[in-house]
């Protein structure tokens, strides 16, 4: 399992925290995903032998959001 926290540009409605929540929980191997709204942050864990850490920012940036940076760590 790995953990992945995504610095994103601001997110404007809490509605954007529910549609990334959801395409993410969608993801084959994504264990938990929390949008932190009012600091702009994704925090997933999931298992790296299913998905990485740059299909997760893919799959958010095909969503309309730039993701700024990643931080990607092993548990």
């Amino acid at each position: 399992m790995s953990k992945v926290t995504m610095k994103l540009d601001a997110l404007t409605c809490p509605s954007c925290m529910t549609k990334i929540e959801g395409a993410l929980s969608k993801k084959d191997g994504v264990e938990n995903v929390k949008v932190l709204f009012n600091a702009s942050k994704i925090k997933a864990e999931f298992d790296d032998s299913q998905v990485t850490a740059e299909s997760l920012a893919d799959t958010v940036t095909d969503l309309g959001y730039v993701v700024q940076s990643s931080k990607v760590k092993a548990l």
